[in-house]
């Protein structure tokens, strides 16, 4: 085809179902979004900062599944996409960086904004090429679309600005589109037989899933059913796994439930499929382990391994159920799921409240954005106590998403991830649950929404300080110090940047601003204030976190601040009278 090379990109993004590219411009892609502007099939989405746009890349491929795009301009407009670019790739979602370069005669030269693109993206990245000569791109632009498909994760493409202008050879190879395969990968006869025998013989089987389970609800259950077994999910596997499920017993971890430490605690053989959960410390000590994941470099990095199983969860699972006995005594998962209603239900009372509450306890806040909130809902939440809140609160049913920084962990993404799903599904109801301290990070992009007339709903959990840094504070017996925020009024200033908005104070005032936002025809803000000192405790408490809260409540008073640790106590003290 003829044109300038940028013509060429366009067409091969068109061509393999690319509709929206994010990012900023910048006169080193003047070539590529002057492309864009003539060929019409590709929208522009116009961010505030380049971190936004890779996390809205990011958010887009999690919930389609399909390549989204992303660009930056040379040196530090590049620079920007860095932190949403490891999201994705922590995340494993098929993102495209097209980050443009300062030209290539200057290479080297300590040229204005130069930096080293493929240095800084490979880390972040499974494929990183810096693009020389217009012969190439035909082949690189495929290369890097379907890498990032194949692996999950992020590509990077670095194009010298010029580049994008050069003409194309008028014998290039023609464009082929590029989508994701489809295979059939599960392990070998032998494999599956030895985790038969092993998972036959043993009392009390658990099983561990997590995102690995996308796709393969039906199956991870009916291996739960035969082995009457307890299932524990991680929480990328929560979208996948607790509805319809009557051996959920919820989320180990720090922010999990004493029920699923419980079923992790006391069983004999561990069964993990699809799940790379990271904290060693509530693995079993002396469990066997079966794990299925379809990444083999993966298996036995958290605990060590009995039975490695390379496949897909849903046809290892179709592989293995034939070759296991079907168990009649379901009394472990028995006690297991009992437990878990019962934490159920403290939880739920715990997200009671009275309408004169002020602020309000962020399990009621929560509570009542599951209640309202469509079924087919897209929530993403900040990282931090928002995320705590979202997995104990939002409930799954098949058809909802939650989207979060759940393996880089990073803050501000609530936001960017919301205008990612909103832009690929417009007539989707999403809902940021955003934290004070992640929404002023990124705050310019509440323009972005109403720039790109994106209905997000946006509920600001806003206590004045970085709280899940104070908890941490107190578990390490630490005074905290620099994590008050002085925060504006969000609702002023999400009426200055044009969107709907409202403050609610009271429990009273919650339903009707939650209604008012959710039904609002264009983007929306709710501010809610919410007590500083809410205690997300984890399913186990160790000696060590004991003592921390021991020393940081006697630091706490020696150092004249005791009203904290009143504070703290009146916010807290319903939590024991409902244990």
């Amino acid at each position: 085809m003829a044109g300038t090379v940028a013509d060429f990109i366009v067409a091969g993004l068109r061509e393999s179902g690319i509709r929206r590219v994010y990012g900023l411009p910048g006169d080193s892609l003047n070539g590529f979004t002057d492309a864009l502007r003539r060929d019409g099939g590709i929208t522009w989405e116009l961010v505030r900062h380049e971190e936004a746009a890779a996390f809205a890349a990011a958010a887009e491929a999690g919930v389609t599944g399909r390549l989204a795009v992303c660009t930056g301009t040379s040196g530090p407009g590049s620079v920007h996409l860095i932190n949403g670019l490891y999201d994705a790739q922590r995340s494993r979602v098929p993102v495209l960086a097209i980050a443009a370069h300062i030209p290539q005669d200057e290479i080297g030269s300590g040229y204005f904004q130069e930096t080293r693109p493929q240095m800084l993206f490979t880390e972040c990245s499974v494929y990183c090429e810096l693009v020389s000569t217009p012969a190439q791109v035909p082949w690189l632009l495929p290369i890097a679309m379907r890498t990032a498909l194949e692996r999950g994760g992020v590509a990077v493409l670095v194009v010298p600005g010029e580049l994008f202008l050069a003409e194309m050879p008028r014998n290039a190879a023609r464009l082929h589109p590029v989508a994701r395969t489809s295979s059939l990968v599960r392990p070998d006869d032998a494999s599956l037989a030895r985790a038969a025998e092993l998972l036959n013989g043993a009392d009390r089987v658990t099983i561990l899933a997590g995102a690995g389970c996308e796709g393969a609800h039906d199956e991870a259950v009916a291996l739960a059913d035969a082995l009457k077994a307890p299932m524990v999910h991680a929480l990328r596997g929560k979208d996948f796994l607790e509805y319809d499920n009557p051996y959920d017993v919820g989320l180990t971890g720090l922010i999990g439930y004493s029920s699923g430490y419980r079923a992790m605690e006391h069983c004999d053989a561990l069964l993990m499929l699809g799940t790379d959960f990271p904290y060693r410390p509530f693995y079993p000590p002396n469990a066997s382990v079966v794990q299925v994941d379809v990444r083999g470099e993966h298996i036995g990095r958290r605990v060590p391994v009995d039975v490695p199983l390379v496949g897909t969860v849903k046809d290892t699972a179709q592989a293995l159920l034939p070759l296991l006995r079907r168990r009649t005594d379901g009394s472990f998962a028995q006690t297991m799921t009992d437990h878990y209603r019962r934490v159920r239900a403290r939880l739920d009372r715990l997200a009671e409240a009275r309408p004169g509450d002020s602020p309000l306890h962020p399990q009621h806040v929560t509570a009542t954005i599951d209640r309202l909130a469509a079924p087919d809902a897209a929530f993403t939440a900040d990282v931090g106590t928002p995320t705590v809140w979202a997995a104990r609160y939002l409930r799954m049913n098949g058809r909802r998403r939650l989207v979060g920084s759940f393996n880089h962990g990073t803050m501000a993404n609530a936001l960017p991830h919301a205008i990612g799903i909103q832009a690929a599904h417009p007539d989707r109801q999403v809902v940021a649950l955003a934290g004070d301290g992640g929404l002023t990070m990124l705050l310019g992009e509440l323009s972005t929404l109403r720039q790109m007339d994106l209905p997000v709903k946006v509920v600001v959990f806003n206590n004045g300080a970085l709280a899940f840094v104070e908890l941490e504070m107190k578990a390490a017996g630490i005074v905290h110090y620099g994590t008050g925020l002085d925060n504006p009024d969000f609702a002023a200033q999400a009426r200055a940047a044009g969107l709907s908005a409202a403050r609610v104070q009271r429990a009273d005032e919650l339903e009707d601003a939650l209604l008012a936002a959710f039904a609002h025809d264009g983007p929306a803000l709710v501010d809610v204030h919410i007590t500083r000192q809410e205690l997300s405790l984890p399913p186990k408490l160790t000696y060590e976190q004991l003592k921390g809260f021991t020393l940081f409540a006697t630091r706490t008073i020696l150092s004249g601040r005791g009203d904290e640790i009143v504070e703290l106590t009146r916010t807290n003290l319903r939590q024991l009278r409902l244990e």
